[in-house]
């Protein structure tokens, strides 16, 4: 089976490749870097042809919120159109788990309005909204960090293993489309303060967290302490936060 993925070179979609070559599908990375641009269109009709299966993980480079929002709209449609025309049977595409809910952030409005744009379309589909990553947690120490400490609110937390969301991608692309959305999360709930806490901990980090029911997220003033994790229906990997963490601590 022909698959593409957009944005077959990043942290996902990469993983993803890996996984799709190693279940003896013909996946092709289409990014920038291989000479497929989902702005202006180039490559991507070459690129799409003969494909089967289309998974979008592509990322906006710009987060400023017209610019994020042009890129998950025009990207969106571009996708579609060439689908269209290579006759291609299923649109894959990763989002966020409780996108709707974390609407003060123009980010998540652009992710939004892309699954809409996805749905509109006439290509059968499949959204994966997928929880945050566990790579990401030291960047959302980072983001978070003033003068040394890390004000963190104790919203409840669920969050993955990279690989974890490459293999769910992997399974839905190869299956029918749901034309609807399924969620995805780590198999362990926490609260993001001490998870950020404990990953700080235990990698050497000497800031110190501070819980703070008024801390932001990302710059969102989140009262809804369920606001970042999966309804009751979810699937689940497996990746445990110790053993990746324990894992990327070897490496």
């Amino acid at each position: 089976m022909k698959i593409v993925v957009i944005g077959g070179t990043g942290l996902i979609g990469s993983k993803l490749i890996e996984r799709l070559r190693a279940d003896g599908h013909d996946p092709l990375a289409a990014s920038p870097g291989t000479g497929v641009d989902i702005i202006t269109g180039k490559g991507l009709d070459e690129a799409l042809a003969g494909a089967e299966v289309v998974v979008d993980v592509a990322n906006a480079p710009d987060w400023d919120d017209t610019a994020v929002m042009d890129f998950f709209l025009t990207s969106a449609r571009n996708i579609t159109a060439a689908e269209t025309a290579a006759g291609t049977g299923h649109h894959v595409a990763l989002s966020v788990v409780g996108t709707e809910r974390l609407q003060g952030s123009g980010y998540f409005r652009a992710k939004l309005a892309q699954e809409e744009a996805i749905k509109a379309a006439a290509i059968p589909s499949t959204i994966l909204r997928a929880t945050q990553f566990f790579e990401f947690v030291g960047r959302i120490a980072d983001a978070s960090t003033r003068d040394g400490t890390v004000p963190l609110p104790p919203l409840l937390f669920q969050p993955e293993a990279a690989h974890d969301v490459a293999a769910a991608l992997a399974g839905i692309a190869v299956g029918a489309p749901v034309n609807g959305t399924v969620e995805l999360a780590g198999p362990e709930r926490f609260r993001l303060d001490e998870l950020v806490r404990r990953y700080l901990s235990e990698t050497g980090d000497p800031r110190h967290v501070v819980t703070d029911v008024d801390a932001p997220y990302y710059g969102l003033q989140l009262t809804d302490e369920r606001a970042l994790i999966p309804g009751d229906n979810a699937r689940l990997g497996t990746t445990r936060f110790a053993d990746w963490l324990s894992r990327s601590a070897a490496r």
